[in-house]
């Protein structure tokens, strides 16, 4: 174009306001005397080497897209803030008991502890006292577990029907789980009582006793009631997990059997127990773990007595460390149960754990 520089300067203006794109246009203007003079016309939006807006957008693009994390390490970074949480307030209390199993000494701030090795196993294992918590450990668990389960198992297949007030039953059934276990125990130590009990009142008034019976006064009583009342409170607990399992069996599986022939037991050993499997390995496991290691239950209700009939591992353990002042052996008893209560567990994982077969 040659002509006057003003009309090439607005040419390009006005060329400018009706583009909105980034553009660029070379004007040749031809002056006085042979004079060329290059202009650029360029829009508000600058291109991206010269740093406009342009640029901004594709900059924020670029660390956006940087900022993008996997779905392994967004997990990590979700679940990193609980593991730090727990780590403080499960892992080092664990590995502080480790410690102190394997030391002598004060437990005081100052910490003047002597390596003692496994001395402090050794004194436990050799102390009468500990096997016979442990026996009383076994009874309690290996006598509540089987009974809570077979007794769940019936609440839960009677809750899976559709029966007029079926929510209500199950809330009644849920009250004693929901109960703490130190109001469980206050609870029946009073309906045990020797003289007031109601339990007492009752079997008089029906005949079944003559005179009132000390339940917790006697050893064989005492541990016979502290089974029934761990029974009727974790029932409940068995039932909600098994009836979960209930329900998640698909409904065409029973149909299909009932087509066959298979009457209700045939149904219920081939179809119902063998999907429930699983199931009843969690239950197993989430009621052998705590019945192991109970403590609130003897603890209110008969506090380990009469004599030691009702003191179990964990109550022997914490007597031991608290009551007698030997944390190192009550430490090493400790580390002892879990280690017990994870064999008893892989032991469940083992015989009952099938994988899936796709």
């Amino acid at each position: 174009m040659i002509g006057n520089p003003a009309s090439c300067v607005s040419g390009s203006k006005q060329r400018t306001r009706n583009h909105r794109t980034p553009w660029r246009t070379v004007h040749l203007c031809v002056h006085s005397g042979f004079e060329v003079c290059v202009q650029m016309a360029t829009d508000v939006s600058k291109s991206p080497e010269d740093g406009g807006i342009g640029s901004s957008v594709k900059t924020k693009a670029r660390r956006y897209r940087e900022l993008q994390f996997t779905d392994a390490e967004m997990a990590a970074m979700l679940i990193s803030p609980g593991l730090l949480f727990l780590a403080v307030i499960s892992y080092y209390p664990i590995l502080d008991t480790v410690w102190t199993s394997l030391h002598q000494g004060s437990v005081l701030p100052t910490r003047s502890e002597t390596w003692v090795g496994l001395e402090n196993y050794q004194t436990v294992i050799d102390d009468d006292s500990f096997w016979n918590a442990f026996k009383v450990s076994m009874i309690y668990t290996f006598v509540s577990v089987p009974i809570e389960m077979v007794l769940g198992l019936g609440l839960a297949i009677l809750i899976n029907r559709n029966f007029r007030g079926r929510y209500v039953a199950l809330g009644a059934i849920l009250f004693p789980w929901a109960l703490p276990t130190i109001i469980n125990a206050e609870i029946f130590a009073w309906l045990f009582h020797g003289q007031y009990g109601v339990i007492n009142d009752i079997l008089v008034r029906i005949g079944i006793l003559d005179e009132t019976f000390s339940f917790l006064a006697k050893p064989d009583a005492a541990l016979y009631s502290m089974l029934f009342v761990t029974i009727w409170k974790t029932t409940s607990f068995v039932a909600l997990i098994l009836l979960a399992g209930l329900q998640s069996i698909p409904s065409d599986l029973y149909e299909a059997a009932k087509i066959d022939g298979a009457s209700k037991i045939r149904r219920f050993w081939h179809v119902t127990l063998p999907l429930l499997k699983p199931v009843i390995l969690v239950a197993l496991i989430f009621r052998t773990l705590p019945a192991f290691q109970v403590f609130g239950l003897p603890y209110g209700l008969t506090d380990g007595g009469p004599g030691e009939s009702t003191t179990t591992l964990v109550l022997w353990a914490h007597r031991e460390t608290f009551n007698s002042l030997n944390f190192s052996e009550g430490a090493a008893a400790a580390n002892l149960i879990t280690i017990m209560a994870l064999i008893i567990c892989l032991i469940y994982v083992v015989v009952l754990y099938e994988p899936e077969v796709r």
